[in-house]
């Protein structure tokens, strides 16, 4: 239901993309977002973006103007455009999806309570 893609291993200060390509009921019905977890840490919330309203984002505090969550509706697939990456955003990323939007990042564990999860992508950035 949701297929992540784009990982890869970059330098600091480098650029990836990540993609996840999701059903059509799911796109069109669901507030879709993007994770992280990396070794040690629980899985924090990274962005997330609304199915409705234009589009309404939420970001981390420690990715804002560095990464850009969007939508591409003719391809059913949410983007994350992740621009100068730092070290500490290694990590596997998943992408999800629910009907809850917050402007809180400690809300989102009610997230992992969700149906829609898709498999991870691991991002390596090295120093």
């Amino acid at each position: 239901q949701l297929q992540a893609s784009g990982g890869g291993l970059v330098q600091t200060g480098g650029s990836l993309r990540l993609s996840c390509a999701a059903d059509t009921q799911i796109f069109s019905n669901y507030h879709m977002g993007w994770f992280r977890q990396s070794a040690g840490k629980n899985r924090e919330v990274v962005a997330v973006i609304t199915w409705s309203g234009g589009g309404i984002t939420y970001y981390t505090d420690s990715v804002k103007g560095r990464f850009t969550i969007s939508r591409d509706t003719a391809k059913n697939t949410v983007h994350l455009q992740m621009n100068d990456l730092k070290p500490e955003d290694t990590a596997v990323y998943y992408c999800a999806a629910d009907l809850a939007f917050y402007t809180r990042p400690d809300l989102y564990s009610s997230w992992y309570k969700s149906d829609f999860w898709g498999q991870g992508t691991q991002v390596t950035v090295s120093s």
